[in-house]
């Protein structure tokens, strides 16, 4: 520039918040229809390339869909973009097949029925086209194979008696068009041979009565099928199962141990983390999740009922029972009060794309934590702080006891949960941003506009879990005068790994957004 003046880039400042559409919806409710149990979403999980996803019921069903816009337009989406090409349309998906992952069982040693609900799906390497799958119940944990398979169908018969040529191979018409009966061992009444005599001659063009059936393959159908079943290793209810980045093992926890796999073998399992003490009398906390690094196979990280959470190194001993580094926050002198153990359970932790973060989901808030500062959360952002002075009542209905999950954006910048009357909640974590968005989980997302005070950090305590539900819950107020509703929770939701683009579940219902 003239004079010697340099120009300076402004720094970029954070991202703008993002305008949700709504893109689709199935298993849309009528008003006034009643949502059976078994119909009840409990799972949604996008497989790596995002063209796949999953859910899980209350029956044990796994439903998947697969995306369709990109095949519509020739090419995969990555190949698209290297083209410059402009893709205009919303993510689309469609219904794709559906199998009954697990069935009711019954526990006749302890007297305790298990549930068919699936508690998560993990979506495994794809090969030759096949899609493999990982399922659990409560108790046992299922690898599914889904591929699609040519349907042989036998035709009636490819001889036509007016198109016979010789003795030989007669063209593969599948269905004759004629009238002439044939008798079952292949003879005609209407034509007589006699068979015994050793004069016999072949009529000329062959015997028109001998009929070869055709199998033919013109269509094709998915077809799931279990390949190996993992089961008889948990004394208590598995609430996570986690790949490995290296292919071949993965990990299932339950409230007292975590299991290493091999996904080849099922009749064995090594026990890496053992929280059980010798007297159960003692125990304090208990595994609400566990999960994998996403790209080091020998790291993963599990989350407690005190709100802490454990980085494990899988080289440093066969058994883990010390941890790497722990992740928890002080609480604050004076706080503790008796919610503050129940509240600071965390429901569901996961790993940043890179590996570098970890989203904690507990009761009143998200919190993000850098696993190279286990000092305290880089962010907390309030999710249910309008809900403090209802603890009471939350706690008589068991509410307080929900298990809402997290997701964090393919790209780092944007963490999201659920909450009740079936909103959910998505916030900016780049640094500088104040995105703080309430959606409800309907056609028209935007109608709910709560706002949401950015991230005021808090600190909570210690608890066990709760099972048992109960069922008188009340609606009331938020801190911004609408009605919300306990009996219309939003657990479960996913973000697709490479757009802004989000599956949520209300009951037995599952909306899909775009931004």
């Amino acid at each position: 520039m003239n004079g010697g003046d340099e120009v300076v880039a402004a720094p970029a400042g954070p991202p703008q918040p993002l305008e949700w559409k709504f893109s689709q919806v199935f298993g849309e409710r009528t008003a006034g229809e009643e949502v059976q149990e078994v119909d009840i979403i409990s799972a949604i999980e996008f497989d790596k390339s995002g063209d796949h996803l999953a859910t899980g019921d209350r029956g044990g069903r796994v439903v998947l869909f697969e995306r369709t816009d990109t095949k519509d337009r020739g090419g995969s989406r990555r190949d698209l973009e290297r083209m410059d090409y402009s893709m205009s349309r919303h993510p689309e998906f469609r219904y794709k097949t559906e199998f009954q992952s697990h069935e009711p069982e019954f526990d006749y040693l302890k007297s305790l029925e298990i549930e068919e609900k699936i508690n998560k799906i993990r979506w495994c390497q794809m090969a030759n086209g096949a899609l493999f799958l990982l399922s659990t119940n409560d108790k046992t944990i299922k690898f599914w194979k889904v591929q699609e398979k040519k349907v042989k169908r036998i035709s009636d018969m490819n001889v036509d008696p007016s198109r016979a040529m010789g003795n030989g191979y007669i063209g593969s018409s599948s269905n004759s068009s004629s009238s002439t009966p044939y008798l079952a061992n292949g003879g005609s009444p209407d034509r007589s041979y006699n068979y015994a005599s050793n004069d016999y001659l072949f009529p000329a063009g062959g015997i028109p009565s001998l009929r070869l059936p055709v199998v033919t393959t013109n269509e094709t159908s998915l077809m799931a099928r279990c390949r190996r079943v993992y089961a008889h290793a948990h004394d208590y209810h598995i609430n996570s199962i986690s790949n490995n980045s290296d292919g071949e093992t993965f990990i299932s926890a339950d409230d007292l141990r975590i299991n290493l796999w091999n996904l080849e073998i099922s009749n064995q399992s090594f026990n890496i983390v053992d929280v059980k003490p010798a007297n159960m009398e003692d125990l304090t906390e208990v595994i609400t999740s566990a999960e994998f690094h996403p790209t080091h196979c020998n790291m993963l990280a599990y989350s407690s009922s005190k709100g802490s959470i454990r980085l494990v190194d899988l080289r440093q001993s066969a058994l883990c029972d010390t941890h790497s580094k722990l992740f928890e926050e002080q609480e604050a002198p004076g706080s503790r009060s008796f919610f503050t153990e129940i509240i600071a359970s965390i429901s569901d932790i996961k790993f940043g794309k890179d590996g570098r973060y970890i989203l904690s989901r507990d009761y009143m808030t998200l919190k993000l934590w850098d696993i190279n500062m286990d000092s305290g959360p880089v962010a907390t952002f309030q999710v249910h702080e309008y809900l403090r002075p209802k603890l009471c009542d939350l706690y008589e209905n068991d509410s307080i006891f929900d298990k809402f999950e997290c997701c964090l954006s393919g790209d780092g910048l944007r963490v999201a949960t659920g909450s009740y009357s079936n909103l959910f909640r998505v916030f900016g974590c780049a640094s500088g941003s104040t995105e703080a968005t309430t959606l409800e989980a309907s056609k028209n997302p935007m109608r709910r506009q709560v706002p949401t005070p950015s991230r005021p950090s808090r600190s909570l305590g210690s608890s066990l879990t709760r099972v048992v539900r109960r069922g008188a819950e009340t609606p009331g107020v938020d801190a911004n005068g609408n009605s919300f509703d306990f009996t219309t929770k939003l657990l479960h939701l996913a973000w697709h790994p490479s757009e802004n683009s989000i599956a949520c579940a209300a009951a037995n219902s599952l909306y899909m957004y775009y931004a």
